[in-house]
């Protein structure tokens, strides 16, 4: 005769609704710490330690991950890139040879590339809770203009100084119109970022 013994082991110090309101609260504030859980219970009248936390959230599916970082787009933005989508994504691979694309970013060469932690699973990691914005012209040290098309890549260039409209049209004449000639894209292109036609 087999006798079904009770497992051995602590039992669990947090109750079914403590963890569901542990659970709620890194579902909608993915950043908040172990220690901010951890005084949400004792508030309760549960007393626990931040490995109990993290053990409790593992078990429901949650696990504690950098911040993924995405550029900061505003709901204009948005739907300006979704409609250059449905307008274009028909367009013959030949139509693309002819476009050229071109922009600036910004390097960081000092200071911290300082991280952010969230409790999240790894379908929800894009999740806007889940991620840092980024700004592509926040500061630094040193910011690169370059462009590219499907024939190639053409020239990188450094950006000294302010960006205006004068220094902006003298990078497009020195670098994007030889790049354009020198990847034979033929007698009309037109200029991506810049929404410009050359002949």
């Amino acid at each position: 005769m087999t006798v079904n013994l009770p497992l051995s082991g602590v039992p669990c110090t947090i109750s079914p609704r403590g963890a569901s309101m542990i659970m709620r609260k890194a579902r909608d504030q993915p950043r908040t710490t172990r220690q901010d859980l951890v005084n949400d219970l004792k508030r309760a009248g549960t007393t626990v330690s931040m490995k109990t936390i993290s053990n409790t959230l593992r078990h429901y599916g949650l696990k504690s991950c950098s911040a993924c970082n995405i550029p900061l787009l505003k709901p204009t933005h948005v739907q300006a890139r979704l409609k250059f989508a449905n307008d274009h994504r028909d367009d013959p691979e030949e139509e693309w040879e002819k476009v050229m694309w071109s922009d600036e970013t910004k390097i960081e060469l000092f200071g911290l590339n300082s991280t952010c932690r969230v409790w999240s699973k790894k379908k929800d990691e894009y999740n806007p809770k889940n991620t840092i914005p980024t700004v592509k012209h926040g500061g630094g040290n040193i910011i690169l203009w370059g462009c590219f098309s499907a024939k190639g890549t053409g020239r990188l260039h450094h950006i000294e100084g302010r960006m205006d409209g004068a220094l902006y049209r003298e990078i497009l004449a020195n670098n994007l119109l030889p790049a354009v000639r020198a990847l034979k894209m033929g007698s009309r292109v037109v200029a991506g970022s810049s929404s410009m036609t050359t002949t």
